[in-house]
């Protein structure tokens, strides 16, 4: 199916509800039935049935469809974030005794879940440079069960060869999963590379306005089936309806805002490779990338997050060029219309010193602002120092 239909259309039974053109936001928390025998009938088919908004409610259920449409699975389901996205779908699928293996390097609440939280319930825990795919094979021991990847990861933007990972997961019979959430569904589809589970931060460049928070988890509905049963019902972190509604609403313009923020972020990186105060552009499709020619095999795209080092040795100047930014916000999240800077050194303190982010890595999010006026900001803050 096109990706304008699915965005537009799919879904969208608008004669169930007056013809509007956007969908309703159904705001109940339970339905309600015509007779004891109609509620007998439909209370264990919660899947496909409203009967309480814990489990399904239409608003959802057309964000629902629409997932796993763009990212070419056979079902989906919708979260309150990203990290309760990534909780269902890891402990859906490890027990006590079960070892699992995740990418070092990966968003924080990830690397939280898997080094501390895991240990907890009698899951051992292998954390691994994912950039070669032997580690992996390194790494598998008789009771692996799970792989988690995330591809890019989202401060030093290191991939993972997801076919060749898939390939020898399925080997083994250990599921995998991926955080898709830099790429989105129009730029990465790793269930087409064999990754079996895609789960996505909403509260990125699907909802698009920095307005909410959700999550996606999109599989075979087999999967799905699984985890709706246990997981997803058991710990409740469901989405809002308007919320729902909201990412439903960011998804019309997600074409957009993707080809406008690459676009843009293409000509940043540029700048910043020529600039003489730079070290490194960590981007993708950057021309210095040691991993350009695995982007260029399993993405379409890489949108407008990135990372940079700058040539210094001082805390304070990292500090000094990000506070002399206009046109980017200091924020940590990223895939919203504005831009915004996050500076590796407000990772060190007295007591906290992140070893593996570099103090002078800044990371940036490129937006919708012109390309042009952006470096004009970039340029003026690195006159600065």
């Amino acid at each position: 199916m096109d990706i304008s239909d699915i965005i537009n259309h799919l879904g969208e039974e608008r004669s169930r509800y007056y013809n509007a053109v956007a969908p309703p936001v159904i705001r109940t928390s339970n339905f309600c039935f015509g007779s004891v025998e109609d509620m007998r009938n439909n209370i264990d088919k919660e899947f496909e049935v409203p009967f309480y908004t814990r489990g399904s409610n239409p608003t959802a259920g057309i964000l629902r469809k629409k997932m796993a449409a763009l990212e070419k699975t056979e079902d989906a389901l919708i979260t309150s974030s990203g990290c309760a996205a990534i909780s269902v779908a890891v402990f859906g699928n490890l027990s006590a005794g079960d070892h699992a293996i995740c990418v070092k390097n990966c968003y924080s609440w990830t690397h939280t879940l898997f080094h501390d939280i895991l240990a907890r319930f009698g899951v051992n825990v292998s954390i691994i440079d994912g950039t070669r795919t032997e580690h992996f094979k390194n790494a598998i021991m008789p009771n692996t069960r799970l792989i988690m990847l995330e591809s890019p990861t989202s401060f030093l933007m290191e991939l993972q060869d997801l076919k060749a990972i898939a390939a020898l997961a399925k080997q083994h019979e250990i599921t995998t999963i991926i955080d898709n959430s830099y790429s989105t569904p129009l730029f990465q589809n790793p269930a087409e590379l064999g990754i079996d589970i895609v789960v996505h931060s909403a509260s990125k460049y699907l909802g698009g306005h920095s307005d909410l928070i959700a999550g996606v988890i999109c599989s075979s509905e087999k999967m799905i089936r699984k985890l709706f049963a246990q997981e997803y019902l058991s710990f409740g972190g469901i989405i809002t309806p308007d919320n729902a509604w909201l990412v439903l609403r960011g998804l019309r313009t997600l074409p957009l805002r993707m080809k406008h923020s690459h676009e843009s972020t293409k000509k940043i990186v540029v700048y910043l490779e020529n600039h003489p105060k730079i070290d490194k552009v960590l981007w993708p499709f950057a021309s210095g990338s040691r991993q350009s020619a695995l982007a260029q095999q399993q993405m379409k795209g890489a949108g407008g997050l990135f990372s940079f080092t700058m040539k210094t040795t001082d805390i304070h100047t990292v500090d000094v060029f990000c506070n002399a930014l206009k046109r980017f916000l200091l924020a940590c999240s990223w895939g919203g219309y504005e831009s915004l800077v996050f500076p590796g050194s407000v990772l060190y303190s007295s007591s906290n010193n992140n070893k593996e982010i570099p103090f002078n890595l800044i990371r940036m999010y490129v937006g919708l602002e012109d390309a042009e006026l952006l470096i004009k900001d970039i340029e003026q803050a690195l006159d600065r120092i």
